[in-house]
């Protein structure tokens, strides 16, 4: 009998964010918000990247050409939220001189997690092909997800580009971010919350956790998670640095008074050491 810390209920705990922060409905209403918004300046929205039609990403040019490009990849636990949620993402970068980048990917239980890997993996390709047409540099594409997306950023770090395409270079994500990211899978099936929605397989937790993949030959992968989270999105948190090493993850840290939500917002706020870490992966 398992220990009653670790049953099905301390995983669907441990990985109900909505639970952990009641208010949670407040932080979408201003994201919807602020991301109408953003669409109403200059970008190109729902540009295709491939033949399914969710594979659309919108693109936010910076006022300068040959600008280190972002590639935001949303969270909500590969089930749910949109690009469209996210524009607000964009603003703030584009103030500091960067072209970015927010693709869309399928929902499960649709698709399963590891063919949205490989939906991230074509709008990587699809950007190093084609950012240099909007302004973006593509010798300098740094991801930056936050809880899947994180989970995505990952294992766009992982990734081993030219088995995908003999044009891609190995380096094509230059840095990453993880922001309060899920890192292996095995954890995240023991929750019935989430497995009902993801169906993961043995086969799929192997393929799809990053922690459980080589620590790629260069680049680097920062991990961020709010002090506040839960104790599996903090162990989350200081996996990577542990299996990867601390050359490929220099930082693993909790950001003090912030939670799963507010994670997010630090991202945006320039001048919060979440923006300056983002910024300084970006070069600018």
């Amino acid at each position: 009998m398992s220990k009653p810390e670790y049953d099905a209920q301390w995983y669907d705990r441990m990985y109900n964010n909505r639970a952990m922060v009641p208010d949670f409905g407040t932080y979408f209403e201003r994201w919807g918000q602020a991301s109408v918004s953003a669409r109403h300046q200059a970008c190109s929205t729902s540009v295709p990247y491939g033949t399914h039609p969710t594979e659309s990403l919108d693109v936010f040019p910076a006022n300068r050409p040959e600008a280190p490009v972002l590639v935001f990849i949303h969270g909500g636990y590969w089930q749910f939220l949109d690009k469209f949620d996210h524009s607000f993402v964009a603003p703030p970068f584009q103030a500091a001189g960067c072209t970015v980048v927010v693709p869309n990917y399928a929902l499960c239980p649709a698709v399963t997690v590891p063919d949205i890997t490989l939906q991230m993996v074509r709008s990587l390709a699809w950007v190093w092909r084609h950012i240099a047409e909007f302004g973006g540099d593509p010798g300098h594409i740094t991801v930056v997800g936050h809880s899947a997306g994180g989970h995505l950023a990952a294992m766009l770090m992982a990734c081993d580009w030219p088995v995908f395409g003999r044009d891609l270079p190995k380096d094509l994500v230059h840095n990453a971010m993880s922001i309060s990211g899920l890192h292996e899978l095995e954890s995240v099936r023991r929750s019935p919350l989430l497995q009902s929605g993801l169906l993961l397989t043995d086969e799929d937790v192997l393929k799809a956790s990053p922690a459980w993949l080589p620590a790629p030959a260069r680049g680097e992968l920062v991990c961020l998670v709010g002090s506040e989270e839960s104790e599996e999105f903090l162990r989350q948190n200081a996996l990577m640095q542990q299996v990867w090493g601390p050359k490929r993850v220099p930082k693993a840290l909790a950001i003090p008074g912030r939670q799963h939500f507010s994670m997010l917002d630090a991202l945006c706020e320039p001048g919060h050491a979440v923006h300056r870490m983002a910024c300084d992966l970006l070069g600018v």
